[in-house]
């Protein structure tokens, strides 16, 4: 309690997260009915958050869209998460040119922009869930590559290493069992922060017609959907989805920088 900045954060994304697990339960109506003798209404005590252009709820499709929402952005990091630890353990436990080696190509990936690399993917593989996820977890590994590279480094080269090597035990088994969980909490960590802007590119490449298409509910998806009916004033679809996008963003972000800080703190 003492850390308020790191509970307060934490009770954020852990509400969100259980909204996306229970959304598609506890929605008041069914997402996709469409009403247009309802259409663009404002709050009201039938629609809490008033309805789209084409009558269709958009508290529900808030709380089901949040499922997609956040399911795209959990693939992302747990793609980056495995083959970046895997990298940076194979990096900082054969060292030497390898190592350089493997730095080198991070260093190019770094350069490549993540919405680009998505974009394309989907044009050629074509829209949906999977090509930008797939696209923007290869993008994402080299962050956690880096990361959890330093602290591989500094495992490889501590006393109980050296020890199990001369009690025989394999390369890959002192990997696995050791170095791996060793590395585990800034792992988790970097995937907390990553999660965040993970989940804004996802909403992104929606937002540009190449991710989830209508009429599936997903947050970028009801802001793409919300720009025609700014014009005519009805800002609660856009505005809804934006501010979850952000709250979000924003949660999981300072959730990991404060879980990343105290990972390092503890090295």
């Amino acid at each position: 309690m003492r850390e308020p900045t790191l509970i307060a954060s934490a009770v954020v994304a852990g509400g969100l997260t259980l909204l996306a697990v229970i959304g598609p339960w506890i929605a008041p109506y069914d997402p996709d009915a469409t009403d247009v003798l309802a259409a663009s209404q404002g709050p009201s005590g039938q629609h809490l958050l008033g309805t789209d252009s084409l009558g269709r709820d958009i508290l529900s499709r808030a709380l089901v869209g949040a499922r997609l929402s956040f399911a795209g952005p959990a693939m992302i990091v747990l793609i980056s998460a495995v083959l970046g630890t895997a990298l940076a353990i194979f990096s900082a436990w054969h060292g030497g040119w390898i190592d350089r080696m493997v730095n080198r190509s991070l260093n190019v990936m770094f350069s490549v922009p993540g919405i680009l690399v998505a974009m394309l993917a989907s044009a050629v593989f074509g829209a949906g869930f999977w090509a930008p996820v797939l696209a923007l977890g290869v993008v994402y590994t080299p962050y956690m590559a880096r990361v959890v590279r330093s602290i591989a480094v500094r495992e490889r080269h501590r006393g109980y290493v050296e020890s199990l090597q001369l009690a025989g035990m394999s390369s890959w088994r002192i990997c696995l069992r050791h170095i791996g969980p060793n590395v585990m909490p800034i792992v988790v960590a970097q995937g907390t922060y990553g999660f965040g802007t993970a989940l804004a590119d996802f909403a992104a490449v929606s937002f540009l017609g190449l991710g989830i298409q209508p009429p599936q509910a997903e947050w970028g998806v009801m802001v793409s959907e919300g720009r025609n009916e700014l014009l005519d004033g009805a800002l609660q679809q856009s505005l809804t989805a934006g501010t979850l996008i952000v709250v979000t963003v924003v949660a999981f972000n300072v959730l990991g920088a404060q879980l990343s800080s105290r990972a390092g703190g503890r090295r």
